[in-house]
């Protein structure tokens, strides 16, 4: 059981001194700052790409940075943004900013997709 007295600094219940507290700023005072919403874009890409939503029709392949590559295995396209592959074929693939690294884009002729590189052996 508690007593009923309070055992402390008696001084500590009264208010700082005003010099103590620092100096509060009206937020009326202040010049009001424009925001602007950014929206992540990647120069040369349609926004699609940006969004996470890919066309690979829509995607131009980088000026440098393509490759060859050898396909290891077969595999079969999952939707209309992959690029089924059959093995030992020879094809063209390039990343692009912002892209998962474990897939590239592969061109084959007028045919482009997502490949995953884990079925592509790259070249030079």
């Amino acid at each position: 059981r508690f007593s009923g007295t309070f055992v402390g600094n008696a001084e500590s219940a009264s208010p700082p001194p005003a010099a103590a507290s620092p100096p509060t700023v009206a937020a009326a005072t202040l010049p009001a700052v424009p925001t602007i919403p950014v929206v992540p874009t990647i120069v040369g890409v349609p926004n699609t790409v940006a969004e996470g939503v890919l066309n690979p029709n829509e995607v131009k392949p980088p000026a440098s940075g393509t490759r060859k590559a050898r396909v290891l295995y077969d595999y079969e396209a999952a939707d209309s943004t992959e690029l089924a592959l059959l093995a030992d074929e020879m094809i063209t693939v390039y990343s692009l900013p912002g892209m998962d690294p474990d897939w590239l884009i592969g061109e084959r002729g007028n045919q482009k997709g997502k490949v995953p590189v884990t079925y592509l052996e790259l070249l030079s």
